[in-house]
């Protein structure tokens, strides 16, 4: 088990090394590495490998926003049924049920504000259990899945001494 662990840390920190870098970092042989990682796989630990990505740097609009939801449920609705529904919208990139003030957390993506907007309002908002939504536009992204986003502009406020 300890070797998996190591694996999936060093998959999650560059899905992209070569079995054989992976088989040095881990101590294990390279068809061993290979057959953890399909072992992974079949078992649906990994369920994808996915490019970080700084929207920042893309011409191309690109939006994010981060969505609260709050729903009431019924004797014949569960928040499994209720996260089904969601997750099939492909402006749905990651939906989770977290404790606390509200239900779900939803990471919704599209090309303007306004799509996305208009995706809350027009296919979550109408869902019978959905009694709430909160929209927070994301206007910044410092890192993302534990990649740093570090190559911003400075800080282009001016400093005061006195």
């Amino acid at each position: 088990m300890e070797s998996k662990r190591e694996l999936l840390e060093l998959l999650l920190s560059n899905a992209r090394e070569s079995t054989a870098d992976l088989a040095r970092q881990t101590d294990l042989s390279e068809s061993e590495v290979e057959s953890l990682v399909a072992e992974l796989e079949s078992e649906g630990v990994v369920r994808g490998y996915q490019a970080v990505v700084d929207w920042h740097n893309i011409d191309d609009q690109h939006v994010q926003a981060e969505v609260e939801l709050n729903v009431e449920l019924d004797r014949e609705t569960g928040y499994e049924e209720i996260a089904r529904r969601i997750a099939k919208f492909p402006a749905v990139v990651s939906l989770r049920l977290i404790s606390g003030d509200y239900d779900f957390a939803v990471d919704v993506e599209g090309e303007s504000m306004h799509d996305v907007s208009n995706f809350i309002s027009e296919q979550i908002a109408p869902i019978p259990e959905v009694t709430q939504t909160v929209t927070h536009f994301v206007m910044e992204t410092y890192k993302e899945r534990g990649i740093e986003f570090e190559d911003r502009d400075d800080d282009d406020r001016l400093s005061v001494s006195p």
